[in-house]
């Protein structure tokens, strides 16, 4: 059975490298995801993303265009087993994407699972968020192709 001390400290490696992301620095990702089974992530600019390096890729586009921010978690609860556990709160903050302020307030899942003696994210899903949605197609539209400067809703 999974401590909660343990999620705690899973989930704050996850903020601190989703905070990291906001800064322009998606490093920290690839370590937070689970690498076994179908690592899965619904961000607030919509989509889905299936599989470690995917999940990863993902945030590192958002780094790429983000400038600041900070995101919390509140209202956390957490339910644990003895190989996955699963978290739900709000994520609060800001983000600064393209120079545009972005204000956070999603509502989160996370789920965590046991992998090789550690706690590894395997899923995240928040709510979208239209401003995000609104930011990116703008740069999508400027971009002027069918490159796209962040992943599709």
């Amino acid at each position: 059975m999974a401590s909660t001390s343990d999620i705690l400290a899973a989930s704050g490696e996850f903020y601190a490298a989703l905070n990291g992301m906001a800064r322009g620095d998606a490093t920290a990702m690839a370590g937070v995801w689970a690498r076994r089974g179908r690592a899965t992530a619904q961000h607030p600019i919509g989509g889905r993303d299936v599989g470690h390096d995917e999940v990863v890729a993902s945030f590192a586009k958002v780094a790429d265009i983000a400038g600041g921010g900070e995101i919390r978690l509140e209202d956390q609860i957490i339910e644990t087993g003895s190989d996955m556990a699963v978290e739900t709160g709000t994520e609060i903050g800001s983000l600064i994407i393209a120079g545009h302020e972005v204000t956070i307030r999603h509502r989160v899942t996370n789920v965590y699972r046991r992998e090789d003696g550690s706690w590894k994210l395997t899923h995240h899903h928040t709510d979208i968020s239209p401003r995000l949605l609104e930011i990116l197609d703008r740069l999508n539209q400027a971009a002027g192709s069918t490159d796209e400067v962040a992943p599709p809703p």
